[in-house]
C-alpha cells in the first residue's frame, strides 16, 4: 500500500463513462483473453487502493460489464473526464484519488504503484509526464483530499480539460517507467497489434 495522510483512504476511480464514438463500440467492453478492458483495469488497482469505484454516465450504470462494480454516477453533463472526477471527488470529499482511464491497455500494477509510491503528500496532483509532449498524464494520476476546489475553479473558468488543470496547477510530474503503459486506444486501427488480438 502506497504511503500517503493517514486520514486519507486512497480509492481507485475508473472512467468508463465514455460514449468511444472514434472506436465505434465500447472501449470498456473489449476482450483481452476474455476478459473486458474494464475488468483488467479494475483488477490491476484493486490491490494497490482501499476502494475501486466504476465511473459511469447515468445511461450507463445499469450495463452488464460496468454494473459488476461499485459504480459512481456522473453528476455533471456534457464534461468529458472531469465530470467523472468531481462526482467522485463529491461522493467521497475525503478520499485521495487515483484516477486511471479504462482505455489504457498496457497499465500495470509496476506502473502504477510507482506513481502512488513515489508522489508528494504536499502537492494536490501527481502524474507522470506524457512521453510524447512533457505535458502531464491526467488519466494516470492522483488527485488528492481537498483538491476539488481547485478543480471546481478551473471548471467555473471554462477549463474542463483535466489536462489543462494539472498543467496550470502544482503538479508534481513522474517520468515514466514504461513509455508504452500509457498508451491508449482510440480508433480500431489502434487494436491492431495490441493485447486484444483476434478480439479487435
Amino acid at each position: 500500500m502506497a504511503s500517503r495522510k493517514a486520514a486519507s483512504p486512497l480509492y481507485g476511480l475508473v472512467l468508463a463513462g465514455g460514449k468511444s464514438r472514434r472506436m465505434g463500440r465500447d472501449k470498456a467492453r473489449l476482450l483481452r483473453d476474455g476478459q473486458s478492458q474494464l475488468a483488467y483495469v479494475v483488477s490491476v488497482l484493486d490491490p494497490l487502493v482501499d476502494r475501486v469505484f466504476v465511473s459511469t454516465r447515468a445511461d450507463q450504470q445499469d450495463e452488464k460489464e460496468r454494473s459488476r462494480f461499485d459504480r459512481i454516477v456522473d453528476r455533471y453533463q456534457d464534461m468529458g473526464p472531469v465530470a467523472g472526477i468531481l462526482s467522485a471527488m463529491d461522493e467521497h470529499p475525503d478520499a485521495d484519488w487515483l484516477v486511471v482511464a479504462c482505455d489504457l491497455p498496457n497499465i500495470d500494477a509496476s506502473t502504477v504503484s510507482y506513481l502512488l509510491r513515489h508522489r508528494s503528500p504536499d502537492r494536490p496532483f501527481a502524474a507522470y509526464r506524457s512521453s510524447h509532449d512533457d505535458l502531464p498524464e491526467p488519466l494516470c494520476a492522483v488527485y488528492t483530499a481537498g483538491s476539488a476546489d481547485i478543480v471546481r475553479g478551473f471548471v467555473a473558468e471554462g477549463i474542463r480539460c483535466p489536462r489543462k488543470i494539472l498543467i496550470r496547477s502544482d503538479t508534481q510530474l513522474l517520468e515514466q517507467t514504461d513509455p508504452n503503459s500509457l498508451h491508449n486506444v482510440n480508433t480500431p486501427d489502434d487494436l491492431q497489434g495490441s493485447v486484444f488480438g483476434a478480439n479487435s
